[in-house]
């Protein structure tokens, strides 16, 4: 008896091997996108880093260039207080003149102010005032008017926010020694040094500034008069 080919009939999927896809292929999706998320949220991490850094290397080369343009006859003035959990500071530099334009007016300051302000975060801001007058004790503008703490700023800047510590120390070039405040009048000392750190997880960034010795002008031209010949009396 001869019988023909027999015919396979089309076998279609179980509905187990269609579960079975279906939850390989959710698994597969799940790990793409858990590999794209820690992905992402790497490199914003790295951003973020990267700019962070970036803005403390400016704020480090501001302080830099602000302290080697200063002039000879600026008064320097350091005031440094505990406050608990962190030392609060107002860094004076006075006789600066600033020109700069703020909100559409051109300005003159004579005098800038580096101050340390505490948040109710626990964190401390670095905030930069400006003012036109002289706002230091005994100085030509303020003889004979209230003192420093009536006086207010015309413009103010915050320079950097969730500051954990930032701490000052000048060295006395007469006494090769450390302190963290300074009000010597018609001197300034030899090195500044800050401390710094950002954040809870902040690394330290610890910098020495120079103050390069400059003679002062009003000194040099009342020398330059003093030993100047007198003019022959006729």
């Amino acid at each position: 008896m001869i019988t023909g080919p027999v015919k396979s009939r089309p076998r279609g999927f179980t509905l187990l091997e269609v579960v079975i896809a279906l939850g390989l292929l959710a698994l597969l999706v799940g790990m793409v996108f858990s590999t794209a998320r820690s992905s992402l949220v790497l490199g914003n991490t790295i951003v973020e880093s990267q700019n962070e850094e970036m803005l403390h290397q400016a704020f480090i080369e501001l302080l830099q260039q602000r302290f080697s343009a200063l002039p000879g006859n600026t008064r320097f003035d350091l005031k440094a207080q505990d406050s608990g959990a962190h030392y609060l500071s107002d860094l004076t530099l006075q006789n600066v003149p600033l020109g700069f334009t703020w909100g559409g007016q051109a300005r003159i300051a004579k005098t800038v102010q580096l101050s340390t302000v505490k948040r109710r975060s626990g964190y401390i801001d670095v905030v930069l005032r400006y003012y036109e007058d002289e706002i230091l004790p005994d100085s030509a503008a303020t003889f004979g008017k209230s003192s420093i703490a009536s006086k207010e700023p015309f413009a103010e800047i915050v320079l950097l926010t969730d500051v954990a510590y930032f701490e000052w120390r000048v060295l006395d070039g007469r006494s090769m020694e450390w302190g963290y405040d300074w009000d010597q009048q018609g001197l300034m000392p030899l090195q500044v040094e800050l401390t710094l750190a950002v954040g809870a997880k902040g690394e330290e960034i610890r910098h020495v500034f120079w103050l390069p010795p400059k003679v002062d002008p009003q000194v040099f031209m009342r020398q330059m008069m003093q030993s100047a010949p007198n003019p022959p009396v006729p």
